[in-house]
C-alpha cells in the first residue's frame, strides 16, 4: 500500500475510511477518545447527547430552524433482556419528552435493540407496547439493519400494520444497494406505509446488493421516483447532491408538491446543505442520535465523509 502523501485523492479518502472503521472497533482506542475533553466536544457535532433530556436543547435548535427531527438511542449490541428492557424504557421516556416540551419530532428503532436476536416474540410484544404508548399522535420508524435481518423486520412491520390493531403510526426503511428492494417498494407502495429510502451502509455479498455505486444510484433514482409518485409521503434520506438534485427535478417535472415528502439528513452533517433546503421550500427531517455508545457511531459518520476529520482536528488543535 502506498504512504498515505503519496495516494491520490481516492486512495486517501479509502484509506481514512478503513482507518476510521478499524478505529470503531478498537476498544483501546475508544478509551482513549472517551479520556479526552476535545473529541468528546467533537462528538456533539454528530451526537446529541449522552440522556434523552440532553437532547432537547439540539432538537429544539432544529425546530426553531423550520426543521424536524427523528430520535434514536445509540447501542451497539443488546445481549440479554435486561438490556432490552432499558431500550423500552429509554424510548417510553423519550415520547413523554417529546410531548410535554412540544418538540416536533419521532423516533427511529432497531428492531434488534428490543429482542429480536433474543426471541422474536419478546422484539413483538415490545413494538406493540412502543406503538401503543405513542398514540397517534407520534410516529415510529423502524430502521433497517443488515440483510440479514430484512425479511424479518419487514414480516415484523407488516404484522403490525395489517394486525389487530392496524397501527398507522408505523414506517419502514429501504435501502436502494439491495436488489430485492425494488419488489419491497411496489409491496409498501400498495399498503400505503410511509417509506424512508436510504443507500444503506452494511457490507453485503454480490448476489445481495450492487456492489457498484453507480449502481446503487441508479436504484436509489428508480425508487425515489416511485415514491414521490405513488408512495404515502416518503423520506428522501441522503446527503449525495445528485440525489438531491434528482429528486427536486423529478418532483418539479412531475408536479409533486414539496409538502408531499421530505428530505432526510444526519446530526451535523452537511447543515449547509439543511439550511439551503428549509429556505428553498423543503421539509427537512434530521436523524438526531443519542446516547452513551457515541463512539462507535461518531467513528463511523468520519469514515462516511472523511472532510469531517478537519473538524474534530480543528477542535483538536484548540484543545
Amino acid at each position: 500500500m502506498c504512504e498515505l502523501l503519496q495516494c491520490g485523492e481516492f486512495e486517501k479518502t479509502m484509506l481514512a475510511r478503513t482507518v476510521l472503521l478499524q478505529m470503531a472497533n478498537s476498544k483501546k482506542m475508544e478509551a482513549f477518545v472517551r479520556g479526552n475533553g476535545w473529541a468528546v466536544r467533537s462528538a456533539a457535532r454528530f451526537v446529541a447527547g449522552e440522556t434523552a433530556e440532553a437532547a432537547i436543547v439540539p432538537v429544539r435548535a432544529l425546530n426553531d430552524q423550520g426543521i424536524t427531527a427523528t430520535l434514536d438511542l445509540l447501542g451497539e449490541s443488546v445481549t440479554n433482556e435486561q438490556e432490552v428492557a432499558e431500550v423500552l424504557d429509554t424510548y417510553l421516556h423519550l415520547f413523554e419528552i417529546i410531548s410535554q416540551e412540544k418538540l416536533n419530532a419521532n423516533v427511529s428503532i432497531k428492531l434488534t435493540a428490543l429482542g429480536l436476536d433474543l426471541d422474536p416474540e419478546l422484539c413483538k410484544r415490545n413494538m406493540l407496547r412502543l406503538l401503543k404508548a405513542a398514540g397517534p399522535e407520534q410516529f415510529v420508524r423502524i430502521d433497517m439493519e443488515s440483510s440479514a435481518y430484512t425479511q424479518a423486520t419487514l414480516d415484523l412491520f407488516y404484522g403490525l400494520w395489517n394486525g389487530p390493531d392496524k397501527f398507522r403510526n408505523v414506517g419502514a426503511v429501504i435501502q436502494s444497494y439491495l436488489r430485492r428492494s425494488a419488489d419491497d417498494i411496489e409491496d409498501l407502495i400498495k399498503a400505503r406505509a410511509r417509506v424512508r429510502l436510504c443507500k444503506g451502509a452494511y457490507k453485503e455479498p454480490a448476489n445481495v446488493a450492487f456492489p457498484d455505486k453507480s449502481d446503487v444510484d441508479a436504484n436509489y433514482v428508480r425508487l425515489m421516483q416511485r415514491l414521490l409518485s405513488d408512495g404515502n409521503y416518503p423520506g428522501i434520506a441522503t446527503h449525495d447532491e445528485k440525489m438531491i438534485t434528482a429528486t427536486r427535478e423529478y418532483a418539479r417535472a412531475n408536479d409533486i408538491g414539496a409538502d408531499r415528502f421530505e428530505f432526510q439528513m444526519l446530526f451535523g452533517i452537511r447543515r449547509d446543505l439543511q439550511s439551503l433546503l428549509i429556505k428553498q421550500g423543503y421539509r427537512v427531517r434530521v436523524y438526531t442520535p443519542f446516547g452513551t455508545h457515541w463512539y462507535p457511531y461518531m467513528m463511523r459518520r468520519l469514515a462516511e465523509r472523511p472532510a469531517n476529520l478537519w473538524f474534530v482536528m480543528k477542535n483538536a488543535l484548540r484543545g
